[in-house]
């Protein structure tokens, strides 16, 4: 009889020849993965056929208690992205015929609140990190290099780490990046980035190839191409070597990129292409983060704020 983990190997399968994303995938088997396994010990399925409603309630009332390595609880969007990629293959299983389609309704997405991104540094506080790295190993010169593009160019971690060699148009200083739903865009990368890129590929990154025909511009150790938790922990670690706040992660440096450029009189539009958002309403909470130049300006401009303390 087919099983649970038969059949996400079957739908992994058919996400790739959708041409999926290898990010897209590895997060959908890490969290699918788990909730196989999570009904296998508490509920001792492992079959589609034996799956009921209140398997899926329960399982959600499992993922609403998990908690960070930190030990606090798991914010909305991260359960909901769980959610999301249990219900899609579920989908999945309905499509094929395995389970009834109504299965999908006991699992609700939870109330994500509409909050300000935390996470931004100032323009100070990235040359601070970045200067902290050490550019005399090949190691620390690729950090470096990663670390530019992503504050440079505002991309997603799994597009910087999705770049091949012929990604970057040396010329026209721009770079072909595989966003969201497969979609590609052309996105520029400023001189100082660009410097850092070009003397990585020249003198840097063959120290680093373990295999000939290796595509993968960002090389680990091993020669492979760099995963995603290996480049997290990096940026945690230089952010704490540069004494910022432990909340540092790589789309921080997305986050500071979208916020300097609107800050800096950028069109939101602009800012909307470079950052391959779907639409404006996800650059308002940046918009929003530039309050304290707008609190500026209105001292500096309305007739009111020049009047006399204390006059009426």
């Amino acid at each position: 009889m087919i099983t649970l983990t038969d059949l996400l190997e079957e739908c992994l399968t058919h996400q790739r020849s959708l041409r999926y994303s290898s990010y897209t995938s590895r997060q959908y088997l890490y969290n699918v993965g788990e909730f196989i396994r999570w009904l296998a010990v508490h509920a001792r399925i492992d079959t589609p056929a034996r799956l009921r409603k209140n398997h899926l309630m329960n399982w959600q009332k499992h993922v609403a208690r998990l908690t960070t390595t930190k030990g606090r609880p798991l914010k909305a969007r991260s359960i909901n992205k769980k959610i999301e990629n249990v219900r899609g293959f579920l989908a999945y299983l309905a499509a094929a015929g395995h389970v009834q389609k109504r299965l999908l309704d006991a699992l609700a997405y939870v109330k994500e609140p509409k909050i300000l991104p935390t996470s931004v540094l100032r323009h100070d506080q990235v040359r601070q990190l970045l200067e902290t790295i050490d550019t005399g190993s090949a190691q620390g010169y690729r950090n470096r290099t990663m670390l530019e593009i992503l504050y440079s160019s505002g991309l997603r971690i799994g597009e910087l780490l999705g770049m091949n060699t012929d990604s970057v148009d040396f010329p026209n200083a721009t770079a072909l990046v595989m966003g969201k739903g497969s979609k590609e865009r052309v996105v520029p990368i400023g001189h100082t980035a660009l410097r850092y890129l070009e003397t990585y590929i020249k003198a840097v990154r063959p120290y680093l190839v373990r295999r000939d025909g290796e595509r993968a511009l960002f090389l680990d150790d091993t020669g492979k191409r760099m995963p995603y938790f290996t480049f997290r922990r990096m940026v945690h670690r230089q952010a704490a070597a540069a004494g910022l706040d432990g909340s540092v992660t790589p789309h921080t440096f997305r986050r500071s990129c979208a916020t300097e450029m609107l800050r800096g009189g950028a069109g939101m539009y602009h800012v909307k292409e470079m950052l391959g958002h779907e639409s404006l309403d996800t650059l308002k909470h940046y918009a929003k983060l530039t309050i304290r130049d707008l609190k500026a300006t209105h001292k500096k401009c309305h007739p009111r704020e020049r009047d006399q303390p204390g006059r009426l």
